[in-house]
């Protein structure tokens, strides 16, 4: 774990032109090109599909005797970001876990609108379950993914469709509201969000919804979370939303959720998906699949004996 490597992401960030609450035809071709800059590597092999009627991308590792499913939802503020774009983090994460991964590409706002996004994103799961029978299947979403995720998982427990073993929440963002002390406490150590940023995008998302953005259907950290299956909720301390992962922790384990928050000191959020360059997001990865191992039984690579990277 280097001070430099930190410091290298920082810059990074800090000097990308990429702007979150930017206008959307603007910045979602410069998400696209920060998040795909990087050739995947040579043995991860990826196909476009459709899971109820949504398109998806299925993702895979070659060489990986895989064995369940691990459902992902990217990032972008609802407005920005592709399942294509997010391949490089569903990547490492199928190489870490030994799983398929398979990355939705929801419907963005603003053009549409809450409840968009989260019905795909439920119609894609109930088609995976019903897809893979007994395989083990994992929730995971990053930033506002993670909403979504847990959204899912509370329209999972409401109708009764089978039960992921496990989600992984990555720096998620739980309350639209954007009122967590971090906004302020973490404004000048964050590289690339702002609270102003992430309300023009809560905005988008709710925009002539009627919908209010403490309403626990879009900000879940007011949700009742009893009965979810196990939760990780990894994040950065240098990150605005570090209050939206922590105060989601702590009331699902009032509500008696199996939960583990995982803090890394000093990185940006969504740090994992720096991994190949970031010590912390490389061992973030290798504490993500010792989870999901704990609570689905697949043996990770790590396990295994193969190599991480």
């Amino acid at each position: 774990m280097t001070q430099k490597q930190r410091e290298t992401v920082d810059t990074l960030l800090r000097e990308a032109p990429l702007d979150l609450g930017g206008d959307v035809a603007v910045q979602r071709p410069l998400m696209e090109h920060l998040l795909t800059a990087q050739p995947l590597p040579d043995d991860v092999r990826t196909a476009d599909d459709h899971l109820g009627g949504v398109p998806v991308v299925r993702v895979e590792v070659d060489g990986l005797a895989t064995r369940g499913t691990v459902l992902h939802l990217h990032g972008g503020g609802f407005a920005l970001g592709t399942a294509a774009s997010s391949v490089g983090l569903a990547a490492a994460i199928a190489r870490h876990t030994g799983m398929r991964v398979v990355s939705v590409d929801y419907r963005l706002a603003p053009e549409h609108p809450y409840p968009a996004a989260a019905l795909d994103v439920a119609a894609a799961y109930a088609a995976l379950v019903a897809e893979v029978g007994d395989e083990p299947v994992v929730v995971s979403g990053e930033s506002a993914g993670g909403n979504l995720a847990l959204t899912l998982l509370l329209e999972i427990r409401r109708s009764g469709l089978r039960t992921p073993a496990a989600a992984v929440l990555l720096s998620p963002m739980t309350d639209l509201t954007v009122s967590g002390d971090s906004f302020r406490a973490n404004a000048d150590k964050d590289p690339n969000l702002t609270a102003a940023a992430l309300g023009t995008r809560s905005a988008d998302y709710l925009r002539h919804t009627g919908v209010a953005a403490d309403d626990p259907r879009v900000s879940p950290l007011f949700a009742d979370l009893r009965g979810l299956p196990p939760l990780l909720v990894q994040a950065g301390s240098n990150e605005v939303l570090l209050d939206d992962a922590t105060r989601l922790a702590a009331r699902a384990a009032a509500a008696g959720v199996e939960v583990v928050l995982d803090v890394t000191p000093d990185v940006p959020h969504v740090f994992q998906a720096f991994a190949g360059i970031l010590d912390e997001g490389e061992a973030a990865l290798v504490r993500l699949a010792r989870f999901v191992h704990d609570h689905t039984g697949v043996q990770t690579p790590v396990d295994a004996g193969a190599p991480t990277v």
